[in-house]
């Protein structure tokens, strides 16, 4: 999938492809057709850097109830030929969720979309996933012949088939199908089930991982065939280390992560950072002189991990540097580091906003760091990136250290974030909002009744009308 183009953020289109409270509430007093047009392309191509993170689809589905949207764009789009030559999911995903919260909320149309797509559509699998949370038994009954026709009858077809149930995320539409009256329907299923069980105890028994009595020099080797297969292994092959190295192998350890290979060197930092040992920040520091490029990344994510008081200590010595360290020093500051870094960790926070933009991915850590360290005069850079992120959880982040160090916040940006994508965000909101504004008070109670409401957003609005709460 192709990164999004992502449109300006004082747009309707921008603000909505961001899931910004701001973009419903634009979208409410924008002209019908145009709101819908921007809502339509939004659904269609989805704009999130990474949607397994980020949500959009209950944000859009509340959109189209508020505009009483009509679905002939996302019908087109899903049954359009492309759909046949472009399996990836991301084309569609979002568009089906979307139809499935349309659907929880009542929408007769939005389920009857997931239906056709599912019984005819290539991503399949995922409108299944969406019916299984949403449509009675009988409606999923009756896709249990359309969707077992996708696999043949041979060898070939029922391992796909077997595949299929085992991977499925919602297992409910398997097993109504596994008890089909219809014979020749659930003798089949159960013999899917059957296969991917087997299947996955295969798996296990088949692992040529760590073995019992391996060495410090086993478990190097099984580091660099990770590297030689492109999947790296010196996370867990670290863990294997503790297990069986003994303080007679630390020289051996040591000169692996001065000089070894490249395996073996990942690996060799991440134990001797995990155990505390009182030259990994040296070598370490050797590593980006030295190393190979997933070695230098792999001692930059061996560093931030650690917590001692060494760690940031020299932290504050490396903040200064151009390079990964460097900025790897910064977010040790914000994570660990006390009320004496605040001034580092700003630096930090606007050098990163200035070199790589509002979307770096270094500014999630040292956002939360801001927060926590209560530096009011980030207040500034926190509104810019809340602005301008395309990624809605950066935003949430921002908006959560708004809270901690703005003083406008509940009577400006929290308001807006009542209606935004993320629930997190929203709950923040909920807690932050001020009621003075009419909105505010008609938003909570909305937000209260509405069964897609997340558990905790429910529970923020609730200590807003409890007995000990201030009047709303």
């Amino acid at each position: 999938m192709f990164d999004p183009v992502i449109a300006p953020s004082g747009t309707l289109l921008g603000l909505l492809q961001r899931g910004r409270g701001d973009g419903t509430l634009h979208a409410l007093t924008a002209p019908r057709a145009e709101a819908l047009a921007a809502l339509n392309h939004c659904v269609l191509h989805d704009p999130r850097h990474d949607w397994q993170v980020e949500n959009r689809s209950l944000y859009y589905a509340r959109l189209y109830l508020d505009l009483n949207g009509e679905l002939d764009a996302i019908e087109a789009h899903l049954f359009d030929p492309e759909d046949v030559l472009d399996a990836d999911e991301s084309r569609t995903g979002l568009a089906l969720a979307v139809l499935g919260h349309l659907a929880s909320y009542g929408r007769l149309d939005a389920l009857q979309l997931l239906r056709r797509y599912a019984a005819h559509g290539v991503n399949w699998a995922w409108a299944l996933d969406e019916l299984a949370l949403r449509d009675d038994d009988a409606g999923l009954r009756a896709l249990a012949a359309p969707v077992l026709a996708r696999f043949p009858r041979d060898a070939v077809g029922e391992a796909e088939l077997a595949a299929a149930v085992r991977d499925a995320f919602e297992p409910r539409p398997w097993r109504l199908w596994a008890e089909d009256p219809r014979e020749s329907i659930a003798t089949r299923v159960r013999a899917a089930q059957e296969t991917g069980c087997f299947d996955r105890w295969q798996r296990q028994m088949d692992s040529s991982g760590p073995r019992p009595g391996w060495s410090v020099r086993a478990v190097f080797e099984w580091a660099e065939q990770g590297v030689e297969r492109g999947t790296p292994l010196h996370v867990p092959a670290a863990r294997c280390l503790a297990a069986v190295a003994g303080p007679e192998d630390r020289p051996e350890i040591v000169e692996a992560a001065r000089s070894g290979t490249e395996g073996a060197r990942c690996t060799a930092l991440r134990y001797l950072a995990d155990s505390n040992d009182p030259d990994v920040l040296d070598l370490i520091d050797g590593a980006l002189a030295t190393g190979s490029t997933p070695v230098v990344e792999a001692a930059v994510a061996t560093y931030e991990r650690m917590r001692s008081l060494a760690a940031v200590d020299r932290a504050r010595g490396w903040v200064h540097r151009p390079d990964a360290l460097g900025a790897a020093a910064g977010r040790v500051l914000a994570c660990r580091g006390a009320a004496q870094d605040r001034d580092l960790v700003l630096a930090a926070l606007r050098e990163a906003v200035r070199g790589e933009g509002p979307d770096a991915p270094t500014l999630w850590t040292l956002v939360d760091g801001t927060g926590r360290l209560g530096i009011a005069c980030a207040a500034p850079v926190l509104r810019h990136i809340y602005r301008e992120t395309a990624s809605s959880h950066l935003r949430g982040r921002a908006a959560r250290a708004l809270a901690a160090t703005d003083p406008s916040f509940a009577a400006g940006f929290a308001i807006e974030c009542l209606w935004d994508c993320e629930e997190t965000t929203r709950e923040i909101a909920a807690r932050h909002a001020e009621t003075g504004d009419n909105r505010v008070v008609e938003r909570l109670r909305r937000l209260a009744a509405d069964p897609a409401e997340e558990d905790e957003v429910q529970t923020a609005v609730r200590s807003r009308f409890g007995p000990d709460a201030p009047a709303v």
